[in-house]
Formats: structure tokens, C-alpha cells, sequence
């Protein structure tokens, strides 16, 4: 029985990976925020329990890695960042055993989770030596498995080999991919604003590239719709009316997961691993209460943004990468500033309002804006204890909802 799950398994891949001996492919999101008016916010992540515990990070250094700094020991939900670099995976597929060397730099960002481990480098650099790839290797359980429920685990169901990255000269970890996050001060490609009545958005290409399968989505409560938009030209700018539709959030969510996985294999990924992307991201971009924008960045932009080296060097390299641009509306700013003035004058509830607003992880951004723009003391010490009360609770939920 055993022989012939490895045999399947190297047949699998020697059918995926085609004429190539060789293939690499890579996907990840990156995560921006924007104000109506189409500025690029800063933002605070927050801390994020949406890991299984044993990935690392920069607030768990080993006896082997370098000190850790100052921004280490604060940790990333210290970090004000443009972008967040949200699980970047990188598959291997090949016809025998190789042994590669891979590298990723990250010049205006700070990688903060990896696995398996790494070899000790800087904060904007990462680099796995020596990273075994296994295809006959078909025996699931020396991966690792906390228990947890996070979607890290949907990034497994591909046909991608085992890999074997060394830790120590008597330990080594094995994995599916090649993982890492990090946060970022890069801009993005994409500009997206709002008309004054809310009824449309803009959304501009500063790129040198044509952006390609941009998806507009509205999510208010338990309904929402989307717009697919196939292409923007460099330079090019395009009005979509914001969607209104009230398909169901579980068809919402069926419709808009079809649409991103024939997109995605468009854009040269396969359709296991595609269909692993969006199952990782289903909940967060498809469900999560608000407006935002979906889209394939351009190759040109990932290797400028995040330069990755494998060496010696796959025959084919995929590197697909999704662009989440969150808009803070000015209807969902004026709710805020009533809840915060409500909040300031003890009003209970205020808490349960906010978070009503369906900000998540995004609500830090739109006090930032809001404090810009209306400079008060007591308005600053109000907001900031409502964002603190409302995640805190927000952890705890998260906490239990991981076991």
C-alpha cells in the first residue's frame, strides 16, 4: 500500500510539473489600507493568533539566531506598516531528491513569521540553506500539526513535495512549503478612492504593468456582491459603480471563490494550489464586513518589491501575488467618531457599536485618519481606549475560537 501512495505521488507530480524537471511556484497576499479620498494609510496588524505555535517569529529567537532588537522585542503589533505581507507560500516540484538554497529580501519591510527555521540573517532578509525537496516522500505525519484550527493547514492541500529544511546538525523540519509574513512600508499599485456620495470607485494603475483580474466587493452584514473587472492598463483609471447586489455571504462566497480560483491558474498557477490560496483566504476575503478590492499583482512589481533567489534555479518559477485594498469609507468614519465621542462620556454599549462597524483588524487605520483629522486631546485618549477595549476582547475570542 505504501509503495504505491509513493508512486502516485511521484506520478502526480511528474504529470503537474509537465516537461519540466524542475517547477517553483509561489503565492501571497499583500494587504493595504485606504482612506476615501485614496490615501495609503498606516496601520497597526494588531497581534494575530492565526498561526499554528509552532511557527516562529521575532518574539521567539533561538539559541542559534542572532539577538533580538528592539523592534523584536516590541514585537509586530508595535510596527506601523502600509502594507502587510500575508503568507507567502513557496511549492517545489521536481522528478528526483535536490537539495536548494533559497533566498528572500524584503528591502522597505520586516519579515516577522517564518517555517521551517531559517538561517540567521537581517529583519529585511531571509534565507533557508540547504532545504531538501522530497518527492518520494508521501508520509503526511512528520509534518508538523499543533492542533489548532488556523487556516495555515489549507496551504498544505496541494500537490507540492515534502520539503526538509535543516535546524541544527541533529534536528530537521518538514513542511509542504516554504512560509514567511512580514510588514512593509512599500507602496502599492493600485489607487482606489471614492466619489463624494459613495456610489462608485475609482481605482487608478500607477504601475508600469496592466493589472489584471480586479475584483470589487462590497460585504454589508450577511449579504454582499462583487464586480469583475478583467483588466486595468498602466496609467489607465476605472469607475465601477460599488456593488449592491444581495446574493448570501455563503453564495457570495461560492461565486467569488470560483472567479479567484480561474483567475489565479490563469495567471500560471495550478489549480490545487489556487484552490488552496482562496480556501486559506475564504473567510477574510469574502466574509469580513466592508469594501475592498481584490487583485493579481503584476510579476514586475512582486520581484521588485520582494526579490527571491532558489538556487540552484527551478526551470519554471510562478510567483502570483494578490492585492487587498481595504477603503475606510466616510460613512463607516462618521460612525466611528459618534462611538468614540459615546465611548468618552461612558456610554455603555459604545464597545458593542464599534465593533458593529465591522472594522476588524482595519479599525486601528480609521482612528488614525480620524485623529488626523480632528486633533483633541480627550477625542485621542477616548479612541485609543475604545480600539484597546474592543481588541482585547477580540483576541480572547480569537484564542478560543484556535482551540
Amino acid at each position: 500500500m505504501k509503495t504505491k501512495l509513493i508512486l502516485a505521488s511521484l506520478l502526480a507530480s511528474n504529470l503537474i510539473a509537465g516537461a519540466a524537471d524542475f517547477v517553483a511556484h509561489e503565492w501571497g497576499t499583500f494587504t493595504s489600507v485606504h482612506a476615501a479620498d485614496g490615501t495609503q494609510l498606516e496601520w497597526n496588524p494588531g497581534t494575530a493568533v492565526d498561526l499554528p505555535k509552532f511557527v516562529y517569529d521575532r518574539m521567539r529567537p533561538t539559541p542559534d539566531r542572532p539577538a533580538p532588537d528592539l523592534t523584536d522585542l516590541l514585537g509586530k503589533s508595535t510596527l506601523l506598516s502600509l502594507v502587510r505581507m500575508e503568507t507567502p507560500v513557496i511549492y517545489f516540484y521536481s522528478d528526483r531528491e535536490r537539495t536548494v538554497d533559497v533566498d528572500v529580501q524584503f528591502p522597505q519591510g520586516i519579515v516577522t513569521e517564518w517555517y521551517p527555521q531559517t538561517t540567521p540573517t537581517t529583519n529585511r532578509h531571509t534565507r533557508w540553506e540547504k532545504v531538501a525537496i522530497l518527492p518520494q516522500l508521501a508520509d503526511a505525519s512528520v509534518l508538523p500539526n499543533d492542533g489548532s484550527k488556523t487556516h495555515y493547514y489549507a496551504a498544505r492541500e496541494t500537490d507540492g513535495a515534502i520539503i526538509r529544511a535543516p535546524v541544527s546538525k541533529k534536528q530537521v523540519e518538514h513542511e509542504k512549503f516554504l512560509f514567511y509574513r512580514g510588514v512593509g512600508s512599500c507602496g502599492v499599485p493600485l489607487q482606489v478612492r471614492m466619489t463624494g456620495n459613495e456610489e462608485y470607485v475609482v481605482l487608478q494603475n500607477s504601475e508600469n504593468q496592466e493589472l489584471s483580474h480586479l475584483f470589487v466587493l462590497s460585504v454589508r452584514g450577511k449579504a454582499g456582491d462583487f464586480v469583475h473587472l478583467r483588466g486595468l492598463r498602466k496609467d489607465d483609471t476605472k469607475q465601477i459603480k460599488v456593488p449592491r447586489g444581495e446574493r448570501s455571504i455563503s453564495q457570495l462566497q461560492d461565486d467569488l471563490a470560483k472567479a479567484m480560483r480561474e483567475a489565479l491558474t490563469g495567471e500560471g498557477l495550478y489549480a490545487r494550489e489556487a484552490a488552496a490560496m482562496v480556501e486559506t483566504w475564504r473567510d477574510s476575503w469574502f466574509g469580513e464586513e466592508g469594501l475592498r478590492v481584490l487583485y493579481i499583482l503584476p510579476r514586475q512589481w512582486s520581484d521588485r518589491t520582494l526579490p527571491l533567489s532558489i538556487k540552484p534555479a527551478p526551470q519554471k518559477l510562478a510567483r502570483v501575488m494578490v492585492g487587498r485594498a481595504e477603503v475606510i469609507t466616510p460613512t463607516k468614519e462618521w460612525q466611528l467618531m459618534k462611538q468614540i465621542v459615546k465611548f468618552s462620556e461612558g456610554e455603555q454599549g459604545a464597545v458593542g457599536r464599534f465593533d458593529q462597524l465591522g472594522l476588524g483588524r482595519f479599525a486601528d487605520a480609521a482612528v488614525r485618519r480620524l485623529l488626523g483629522r480632528v486633533p483633541n486631546q480627550e477625542f485621542d485618549g477616548a479612541a485609543w481606549g475604545l480600539l484597546n477595549v474592543s481588541r482585547q476582547q477580540a483576541l480572547k475570542e480569537a484564542k478560543l475560537a484556535a482551540k
